[in-house]
């Protein structure tokens, strides 16, 4: 053997699965804290955006609407395209280094945002935010490999509470801070808040390594086999159906969830003429938030006991119920406690969606996997809005729940024969 050889021949380190008991629930409070500053940190601008980016110049009204979502979106279109790629270093460089590296740079460029003179730079930074960000999508893969198997869809049900807490309270919080501090001041705030959250990662989170046998196979090398010199992440998994069938799941999440949000105010002004629309629209929104921060840890903890694909077909069926009374509603406080219960029933999905991932892949690629999810999710994000505003401009506002539950049954009937299908062979 070679020398170059009896090196590919060496074992190597990367992050355990087992997580070390002693430190799994010190790791999962310290992510579900950085995971709810970083979310409360990238939403908290939604109320005052318009006005800052008036501030910085913008005269016209379409304008200050249209430089508002550019700012607002690009975050999110940076963010999925670098999670497989920030997974993929995750199981090659370790886990909690990715979130350090997302906690600094998003300390440092929500405070630069207090500093920005143009509309461009404010637009620059929030795509960097995007790009060099993602805490909350590292957490799930740090916390997925470092707790044990048995318990990590509790442990991602209760780390998705401090990203829909985040997500609940950040437009919340940032409709109340700048009249007390000023806009700029609040960017400044935030950048402090999330490097508290740095520092806690540095200093708290444990990750425990162990080592396995080598990623190449030198005699396969010798025979010829370029394909085992160079196994990419998808070689690598013995059965990839269940991981296609989640990463087609969580698209259809976020498309079926952000298909309702952009018609909700609209909806709501025909269900309540004459009211504080707005208001009752927030209400509305918020009731799904806090029905899915309830329901999360509990939902995952029934993923651990009965199986994470029994919980997502379950929930994808009850959400589709629940999407046809929402259709027929005759006032705006009926869709509240439908879109209450609505919330609990699709809190069951991302965590199951995650720990069935985890299950399915080997320790080496659960970070890229775990990427794909979160790329998947956002592309649900983009089309949902773009299908929902279609279905509702030219069907009316009733058929966008009607043609999201079609999509909900389809997903279940999907997950119930892909389950059938992979226990069989």
């Amino acid at each position: 053997m070679t020398n170059a050889e009896a090196q590919a021949a060496q074992p190597h380190a990367i992050p355990s699965a087992s997580g070390g008991a002693a430190y799994w629930r010190r790791n999962l409070y310290v992510c579900l804290f950085g995971s709810f500053t970083t979310l409360v940190a990238m939403t908290l601008l939604l109320p005052f955006l318009p006005l800052y980016v008036a501030q910085l110049g913008v005269e016209t009204q379409a304008g200050v609407v249209q430089w508002s979502g550019i700012a607002f979106g690009i975050t999110f279109l940076g963010a999925g395209v670098m999670a497989p790629i920030w997974g993929k270093f995750a199981d090659r460089y370790g886990r909690k280094l990715i979130l350090m590296r997302a906690s600094f740079c998003m300390a440092v460029m929500m405070a630069a945002m207090g500093l920005v003179q143009d509309v461009w730079q404010l637009v620059a930074l929030r795509l960097l935010v995007g790009l060099l960000g993602g805490y909350a999508s590292g957490a799930v893969v740090l916390i997925a490999t470092q707790t044990p198997k048995d318990r990590v869809g509790w442990a991602l049900g209760t780390l998705s509470t401090g990203t829909l807490a985040g997500s609940l309270l950040g437009p919340l919080i940032g409709g109340a801070l700048p009249s007390l501090i000023g806009l700029r001041t609040t960017f400044f705030l935030s950048g402090a808040v999330i490097f508290v959250a740095f520092l806690a990662t540095c200093l708290l989170i444990r990750e425990d390594v162990r080592v396995v046998a080598p990623k190449r196979d030198p005699l396969k090398r010798e025979g010829g086999d370029r394909g085992g010199a160079r196994r990419g992440a998808w070689s690598m998994i013995p059965d990839r159906r269940p991981v296609l069938a989640m990463l087609g799941t969580a698209t259809l999440l976020t498309l079926a969830n952000m298909s309702i949000e952009p018609i909700i105010t609209v909806y709501v002004g025909q269900l309540a003429p004459g009211q504080n629309v707005a208001l009752i629209a927030g209400f509305v929104m918020a009731a799904s938030a806090l029905g899915s921060v309830l329901a999360a840890p509990r939902l995952g903890r029934l993923a651990d006991r009965f199986g994470a694909w029994n919980v997502i077909i379950g929930c994808l069926a009850v959400s589709a119920a629940l999407l046809i009374p929402q259709a027929v509603v005759t006032n705006a406080w009926q869709l509240v406690a439908l879109r209450f219960l609505m919330g609990m029933s699709l809190a069951g999905l991302l965590p199951s969606i995650n720990a069935l991932i985890r299950h399915s892949v080997p320790d080496a690629v659960t970070g890229t996997m775990l990427g794909y999810a979160v790329s998947a999710q956002y592309a649900g994000q983009v089309v949902g809005p773009v299908v929902g505003g279609f279905v509702g401009g030219h069907f009316g506002m009733r058929p966008v729940f009607l043609a999201t539950m079609v999509l909900m049954v389809v997903g279940a009937l999907f997950n119930w024969t892909m389950k059938g299908r992979v226990a069989a062979s």
